[in-house]
């Protein structure tokens, strides 16, 4: 189905596919105002600005409520494996094991369960990335879990509309490789959080892992543009140089943007130094 044939669809049909690639009732209400749509990228500029500026903590909270549960050992092996939580099917039991209780700690401690966009990354990704959350406060984790319940949306999207364009997608506003110059090669598994300065603190409004290239190409929704700001991504290079001595357990790169346009924020690590510069 293309946008033109779900521009037909009866608008009870209609607002139901949109309610699946996002559970909120006040969200899928709104962008049914704007239906039919005049194009795709309509479509998801509408979904993020209703998101992030119409919506609220009850509105993002009710989405939550429409996902399995990551960590969940019988929905990861019955119903969801091989869908949008690709990777975690090849896992051990004992990471799937460790998922549940991560999971569950979660959901005891922020009220919600662990929301993540888990396309292309494996289980044990998926497990650190949860576990580094679960040091963050619960208000960071409301709006981290936000963020990718936008990021989720866009690629239910693709998938309601398989014969649509999306072509015009760009990558993440803000995006970060790492390179280990010590060995030459990239920085794997290396998590990332990136903060804003809010309420007098630094809080952590998106968080990543980095693959194997030393990259994290989502670290923001498509589409999602920062306003102009200060903003500091904090790499955890103790946990990478984890049983080798290395002077900097923490890399903090402040940085400013100007404009909505693409930000590249590189960082060269070795044990005992590290270079960072504005990337293309």
């Amino acid at each position: 189905m293309n946008l033109l044939a779900f521009n037909t669809l009866p608008e009870e049909t209609a607002r139901k596919e949109l309610f699946a690639c996002c559970g909120s009732e006040k969200w899928a209400d709104a962008m049914m105002k704007h239906f039919p749509f005049v194009s795709e990228k309509q479509l998801v500029d509408l979904s993020s600005k209703i998101w992030y500026d119409e919506c609220g903590e009850a509105d993002w909270r009710e989405s939550f409520t429409h996902h399995p549960k990551i960590g969940d050992v019988k929905s990861l092996t019955e119903k969801f494996a091989g869908k949008e939580q690709a990777g975690v099917a090849v896992a051990t039991s004992e990471t799937i094991e460790a998922l549940a209780k991560a999971n569950t700690d979660y959901e005891n401690k922020n009220g919600f369960i662990f929301i993540v966009c888990a396309t292309g990354k494996s289980a044990t990704e998926m497990l650190a990335l949860l576990n580094d959350r679960l040091q963050n406060t619960a208000e960071e984790e409301l709006h981290i879990a936000m963020g990718e319940q936008q990021k989720i949306s866009i690629i239910r999207f693709k998938k309601m509309l398989p014969d649509s364009d999306f072509s015009f997608l760009k990558v993440s506003q803000i995006t970060t490789h790492v390179l280990d110059t010590s060995t030459g090669i990239p920085g794997k598994d290396i998590s990332i959080r990136l903060q804003a300065f809010r309420n007098n603190t630094w809080q952590t409004i998106t968080q990543g892992i980095t693959n194997a290239d030393g990259r994290i190409p989502d670290l923001l929704a498509q589409e999602r543009n920062l306003k102009p700001d200060t903003y500091k991504m904090v790499f955890d290079t103790g946990k990478y140089y984890s049983g080798q001595k290395t002077f900097y357990p923490k890399v903090e790169i402040i940085f400013s943007t100007f404009d909505e346009t693409h930000y590249h924020v590189p960082l060269l690590i070795n044990p005992f130094g590290y270079s960072t510069y504005r990337g293309s």
